[in-house]
């Protein structure tokens, strides 16, 4: 019997022969055809191939979401190579480890972020440097240093093979983690992750042939590259393609192009919701809205629950690649906190996270726990990370903490490295922030655990508030109305205009940290613990 082909890009070569004039991307208001995307994918694979890319290579991408970036890609995988896609924001010491750490073969580059390359360039593996100057959306800006050579001029000196085959086990994607807690490790995303990982949100979302889906987060990221994108094109349907997000070009984009599927962190729906003209906006295709990434404010839900969308909750990580449960969308009214099920051929279990014993009671939280057919094959170049984070019997654990209600819903309380231990006492700030996110005029708020003498840790929060007067810790205390225990409510409320966000748009807390020490933390904190 002859095994089932995974390739992504196998699926795109199959559109272009049956149905070449279907729109596969919208770039930037440009639309690209099936038959001409799957002909530049062929282009850059013989192109990858003639500069001596072979099976198993890595090909990295620095640059900003585009049509080039998916052609990439899927060049890559044409080839059976591995797609590295490298974060933008990062400063060149640290893409210079993850170069390193990948082993990168050939390299292509946006000229904008050509001179952090040149500042690392010595030593690195690197043996092909390729200069994106084939988009007019991201032109060239100065000379050209001669390590690199430019796309436009890159001739191939024989035609692409035929997309490799390769085995459900085969790696894909090499997706770096943020780093945000120490080393970023490579997440190996297999092509049976993201075939299984399409099987299954295709099982419980209102998927159609020919949907279309706007890509909102950095491609750099899983949620951004295989959130809906990848599966979107092996269903034949259309990908919007930004390079940046812009609330209102974004609102004009889901009316425009009758998007049905859209994948996103809260602060995305809060930015298209504060965009005027969001009331009467044509949202009528949008049929699966899905969040999740960080806690959901209640009255968000409320919003777009009242403009006919149900803002589905969903659940993963970069491991996962990236979805690993969701809300079924008849209890987003009776349920909208919860995280929902596993998806189809998965499995989720919470355990205790110091000895791993199996929690089976409702209301109990503990560390999460999954397995199933996306989940990711292996760290790379790292067999002691991966030891620690999957077992023998294929369960990863998660890092975040959740519980079971009496109907088997999970619900997400926090990441276990975010809990704050004051006084022996654990607080899960995606608690507290929820409850912050009720008070009146907040637009969104972070809880940080910051040192404390005599406690150990002590709950800060940092909020972003609409109208006039600071919040105060009495105002919180109020507020809370015996809806939180007391050594959880913050010690200090701390005005910010805007939080600082990673590149998947969650709340940067490290930065917050840092932030909080640079105001004198130590300066004003012996003060903070009123009443106590």
């Amino acid at each position: 019997m002859t095994q089932p082909d995974p390739n992504s890009a196998s699926a795109v070569q199959r559109w272009a022969r049956n149905e070449a004039d279907r729109t596969a991307v919208v770039y930037e208001d440009t639309a690209i055809s099936y038959g001409e995307l799957a002909a530049g994918v062929r282009e850059t694979a013989a192109l990858l191939k003639s500069g001596g890319l072979r099976t198993g290579d890595r090909v990295a991408w620095l640059g900003r979401n585009s049509a080039s970036l998916l052609r990439t890609a899927l060049a890559a995988l044409h080839l059976g190579a591995i797609f590295v896609p490298l974060n933008w924001r990062l400063a060149g010491p640290e893409l210079r480890e993850l170069i390193e750490d990948s082993g990168v073969h050939t390299l292509l580059a946006e000229d904008e972020f050509r001179p952090t390359v040149d500042d690392i360039a010595t030593g690195l593996p690197l043996r092909r440097h390729l200069l994106v100057d084939t988009d007019p959306h991201a032109p060239l800006a100065g000379e050209v240093p001669p390590r690199w050579t430019r796309l436009s001029t890159a001739r191939a000196t024989a035609s692409a093979p035929e997309p490799a085959a390769v085995g459900f086990d085969d790696p894909a994607l090499l997706v770096y983690t943020s780093g945000s807690t120490g080393r970023a490790k490579g997440v190996v995303i297999t092509h049976g992750n993201l075939l299984w990982h399409d099987i299954a949100t295709t099982a419980v979302i209102d998927s159609r042939l020919s949907d279309t889906a706007l890509v909102v987060a950095p491609m750099f990221h899983i949620a951004g590259l295989n959130g809906f994108t990848l599966g979107t094109l092996a269903h034949g349907g259309t990908v919007v393609v930004r390079r940046a997000f812009d609330a209102e070009r974004a609102l004009a984009d889901l009316v425009t192009h009758r998007v049905a599927n859209l994948v996103a962190v809260p602060a995305v729906y809060s930015a298209l919701a504060q965009v005027p003209g969001f009331g009467r906006a044509d949202l009528s295709a949008l049929r699966t809205a899905l969040i999740g990434g960080a806690p959901v404010p209640p009255a968000l839900v409320k919003e777009y629950t009242v403009r006919g969308i149900p803002l589905r909750q969903a659940w993963g990580l970069t491991e996962t690649a990236p979805l690993a449960a969701i809300l079924p969308l008849p209890l987003v009214g009776s349920h909208p906190a919860a995280a929902g099920h596993a998806l189809p051929h998965t499995e989720v279990r919470l355990t205790d996270p110091a000895t791993r014993a199996r929690i089976t009671e409702a209301g109990v939280d503990g560390e999460i726990e999954v397995r199933g057919p996306q989940v990711f094959r292996e760290y790379w170049n790292d067999p002691e990370a991966t030891r620690r984070a999957k077992d023998e019997a294929g369960w990863f654990r998660s890092g975040d903490i959740g519980r079971f209600d009496e109907q088997g819903l999970l619900y997400v309380v926090d990441r276990l490295k975010d809990v704050i231990i004051s006084g022996g006492e654990n607080i899960y700030p995606a608690e507290v922030e929820r409850l912050l996110a009720e008070y009146p005029g907040v637009r969104e708020a972070a809880v940080v655990g910051m040192p404390h003498a005599r406690w150990g840790e002590t709950p800060v929060a940092v909020v972003c508030r609409e109208g006039e007067g600071d919040l105060t810790v009495a105002d919180v205390r109020a507020f809370a109305g015996g809806r939180l225990a007391r050594y959880k409510i913050p010690t200090a409320v701390v005005a910010h205009p805007l939080l600082p966000r990673t590149g998947s748009g969650k709340v940067d807390k490290p930065a917050l940290r840092s932030w909080l020490e640079k105001k004198g933390w130590d300066a004003w904190k012996a003060g903070v613990r009123q009443g106590d």
